[in-house]
């Protein structure tokens, strides 16, 4: 994984336990430039790339006792950082606020609407499912919310100016062989909220990993 993001593992701190093995991780690294959650304005697009809910689907197979399909727990044991892809497109000068999709979309969103002091709206038909979800689940019943809830899929979500990214898109595709998505949109106000078949927006009752609260949704 580090040979992959051109990381070095350097070291990192000894100790001691009478229980078990304890391990500690430490990243250090520079960012002149850095692209942060609080970008975030009002008429942005938000964007994901990839599929969502893969590493999820791999977690809900072993928690029923089920062995999951191989792209379920490739996506859950090789997850592959976007870090080539967010510098490709920090190059191009579209991004307003980023971040990766660690503890799911609707968690993470929250807490890019909650650093940038504004509302996301989620699209549900534009989320892209990874589909290994459905296959999991036995159907698309629950495949969005855990999509949206089931977290470690590590694909970046951001936010940019109406417009600047769509034409990027196939170049972007094209380069590392996967898509961007536009799932949402930013406006005044505070907190993340899902548009409703009829056009309406109503509060997501659906969070994130909480490393608190120990367990996904």
């Amino acid at each position: 994984a580090a040979q992959a993001a051109d990381a070095a593992l350097i070291g990192g701190d000894v100790a001691a336990s009478p229980h078990g093995l304890v391990l500690d991780v430490t990243v250090v690294g520079e960012a002149p430039q850095p692209v942060l959650r609080s970008g975030a304005r009002p008429g942005d697009e938000l964007w994901v790339s990839g599929a969502l809910g893969g590493a999820a689907a791999a977690v809900h197979a072993w928690t029923a006792g089920a062995e999951p399909p191989p792209a379920a727990r490739k996506a859950f044991a090789r997850p592959r950082p976007r870090t080539r892809e967010a510098q490709w497109l920090a190059a191009r000068g579209v991004l307003h606020a980023m971040l990766d999709l660690s503890d799911g979309l609707a968690g993470d969103a929250g807490h890019l609407a909650a650093a940038s002091g504004v509302r996301i709206i989620l699209f549900p038909d534009a989320i892209p499912v990874h589909p290994a979800v459905p296959d999991v689940l036995g159907g698309t019943e629950g495949a969005l919310r855990l999509a949206l809830g089931g977290g470690e899929d590590y694909e970046l979500c951001f936010t940019a100016p109406p417009g600047v990214v769509a034409p990027l898109a196939h170049e972007f595709e094209t380069e590392f062989g996967t898509p961007l998505t536009r799932v949402g949109r930013v406006v005044e106000g505070a907190g993340l909220a899902i548009r409703s078949p009829d056009g309406a927006t109503e509060p997501l009752d659906t969070a994130g990993f909480s490393h608190f609260r120990g367990e996904g949704p």
